[in-house]
């Protein structure tokens, strides 16, 4: 499916919402929209929400001196956003090796209920004690593997760049 206004919909319907955001004044650029880092911000709050979805939250991380790397980030801008428009985080699981995740986010506004953005991710597993990446736990593993069956059953596919995976 094209990320169109139906896939707005879908979103709003379908993968869980992970974070939701204001836009700020501060968050304007020079020509009067939201600059492109805050919707790397946006997605970046998702992160946490999504991840927190399979057991990878905080309380893990701190646990197993353990975290993620980012590896691969495309975005697609679709639609505005304004000031005062409120935006919501919607994440869906793609795919996983050992290793990595592969998953995408969509950034919906909810006054017009229409996409404004996608973000599709590739993240690593990381051992912070050497900084390097490791396998995923069994019980983090298992979680999204839960996850990306219940997305694997949606009415819908994602619309994915087609260049990333896991």
């Amino acid at each position: 499916m094209a990320p169109d206004a139906n896939t707005a919909e879908a979103c709003r319907r379908d993968p869980p919402l992970t974070a939701e955001a204001v836009v700020r004044p501060e968050w304007l650029d020079e020509m009067g929209h939201m600059n492109v880092m805050w919707y790397t911000h946006l997605f970046s709050q998702g992160v946490h929400g999504f991840f927190a979805l399979f057991g990878f939250t905080p309380e893990y991380m701190q646990a197993n001196v353990a975290g993620t790397f980012a590896l691969e980030l495309h975005v697609r801008y679709l639609s505005e956003l304004h000031v005062g428009d409120r935006g919501g985080i919607y994440s869906r699981a793609l795919g996983r090796t050992a290793k990595r995740l592969h998953y995408m986010q969509f950034l919906v506004n909810a006054e017009r209920g229409v996409l404004s953005a996608t973000g599709e991710l590739v993240s690593a597993h990381v051992d912070l004690r050497v900084r390097r990446q490791s396998q995923l736990p069994e019980q983090i593993a298992s979680g999204f593997d839960d996850l990306l069956a219940a997305h694997q059953a949606l009415s819908w596919e994602a619309p994915i760049c087609g260049t990333m995976g896991p």
